[in-house]
């Protein structure tokens, strides 16, 4: 009698066992995120894309091992703004922030905001930020305050800074700028460690977040974590190391984006060193198109009309690769629309974390990263700019573009030697409707051919503007949230 009692206890702990060993393998593993975001890359930056005089083979070799987008979309173009996009969710009107934000500014992105390593924390994910952050330079919105647990970068454009374009003294006979700024501090956590002065000091900013993002997926290889690696380059000033220097036929610039191909090869390689390369999927994107009156300085629209500061395809249409060993098919490429907005839900979805509780306007892109050619998650775009001017609206392959000022480079000499040329900053732009299928260039307006496409499109511009609103018609919108404020001290 005991012993078959033993017997069935001894088999009944076995199956107990048994039982939660399948269920503990069974269990997906969450994926560690690596998130690369490039600053004014445009379109046509990449040899996958269509560069030329330079290649990209780490960056290249994304894309054959994963899917690369055709039709992937900035929040906004221009930096803090697209930046608050990215890890919000939101457009960056939603959350009040638009433009560039200055040094010693005394507003930043609001801490109420749910951002992505704060999604990412409810399954004790490990994050740091690297690079450029430039939502708010004051204590109250760095990254440490943001969810992330390090953070080591500038914290704002690399522009910033008390010297002229090309790294000379910044002097009153020589103004380019409409600021005056400080040298730019480096921060670690929450403090200065140094000051970047020199370009010679600038050189040295890619090696040092490459070696800062090795390192981290070195320590946490054993926990899920999220990498935000934001290279401030290829913005200008230009700056590279004696590595890369002189090795492109494209000048400075294509040496500087030789070198950020390094960067993304000597992060692969710590994927794979560390074990974590088949569990971690990898996105590569930039903030904005080409910032063009700057000549040699500047990238490629990849014949895209117009470029940062427009919200034309040139200004806000990017570069996006995407790298899931075993989910996303290799080599596969993707021609439906999608956004940086979309990140944030995509990521709750991989990860089956809880969205903000506030609104937020990206789209799940999940089902398009596993190769679902029937999904379309996200139809319509809306294109802000300036302080909260849409200036555009997109549903499928239409674009209507509404009457407004902006930016145009077209008809000016591109600036040298790293110096911007001109720009008209109050072109008067028409009303017109393009059809991206046909003519991405955005040449040829066919609004009086298609009249119930038009009327759609202002239907869907009318419910933005209730909902975000639209400083062209002077709507103000009934969902805007604040943008983070610190008050004047004393």
């Amino acid at each position: 009698m005991k012993q078959s009692m033993l017997k069935s206890i001894f088999a009944g702990a076995t199956l107990i066992s048994m039982t939660s060993h399948c269920n503990a393998v069974d269990k997906p593993k969450l994926p560690n995120i690596v998130l690369i975001f490039m600053d004014d890359l445009g379109y046509g930056d990449l040899s996958c894309y269509g560069a030329l005089q330079y290649k990209t083979p780490n960056i290249d070799k994304l894309a054959m091992e994963g899917v690369r987008f055709t039709n992937f979309v900035a929040a906004q173009a221009v930096s803090s703004a697209s930046r608050a996009g990215l890890l919000t969710g939101c457009y960056p009107n939603r959350v009040g922030i638009s433009g560039a934000l200055f040094p010693n500014s005394k507003n930043g992105l609001n801490p109420s905001e749910e951002i992505i390593p704060e999604i990412l924390k409810q399954k004790n994910y490990k994050t740091a930020a690297v690079g450029k952050w430039h939502l708010g330079d004051h204590i109250n919105f760095l990254p440490l305050q943001q969810g992330f647990d390090e953070y080591l970068g500038l914290p704002y454009s690399n522009d910033m800074w008390a010297v002229n374009y090309d790294g000379s003294p910044y002097t009153a006979e020589r103004r380019d700028r409409k600021h005056d700024f400080p040298p730019l501090p480096l921060i670690e956590g929450n403090n200065s460690v140094r000051e970047i002065k020199t370009l010679d000091d600038q050189a040295e900013l890619t090696t040092l977040y490459t070696e800062r993002a090795v390192q981290f997926i070195s320590q946490n290889r054993r926990t899920p974590f999220f990498l935000y690696i934001a290279h401030p380059m290829p913005h200008v000033p230009l700056a590279v190391s004696p590595k890369f220097k002189g090795k492109s036929q494209q000048g400075i610039f294509g040496d500087v984006m030789m070198e950020i191909d390094w960067s993304v090869g000597e992060i692969m390689k710590a994927l794979k060193k560390n074990g974590v390369d088949k569990n971690t999927l990898v996105i590569f994107t930039s903030d904005n198109g080409p910032w063009m009156n700057f000549g040699a300085h500047a990238g490629s629209n990849g014949g895209l009309r117009e470029g940062k500061g427009a919200s034309f395809e040139g200004g806000q249409r990017v570069p996006c690769i995407m790298r899931w060993p075993g989910k996303i098919k290799e080599g596969s490429v993707c021609n439906k629309l999608a956004s940086t907005i979309d990140i944030l839900p995509t990521l709750a979805a991989i990860t089956e974390s809880s969205l903000p509780k506030k609104k937020i306007d990206g789209v799940n892109i999940l089902p398009l990263l596993l190769g679902d050619e029937i999904a379309n998650p996200r139809e319509v775009f809306y294109y802000y700019y300036r302080k909260n001017s849409l200036e555009a609206v997109r549903k499928g392959d239409w674009k209507l573009v509404f009457a407004h000022p902006g930016r145009t480079y077209e008809g000016f000499k591109p600036g040298e030697n790293g110096y911007p040329g001109q720009t008209d900053e109050n072109f008067e732009y028409m009303e017109a409707l393009y059809d991206l299928r046909r003519d991405p260039g955005e040449r040829f307006d066919v609004k009086e051919f298609y009249p119930e496409i038009v009327n759609e499109l202002y239907n869907l511009a009318e419910a933005a503007r209730e909902d975000l609103g639209d400083d062209l018609t002077g709507k103000s919108g009934k969902n805007l949230r604040p943008i983070g404020k610190i008050e004047t001290e004393n």
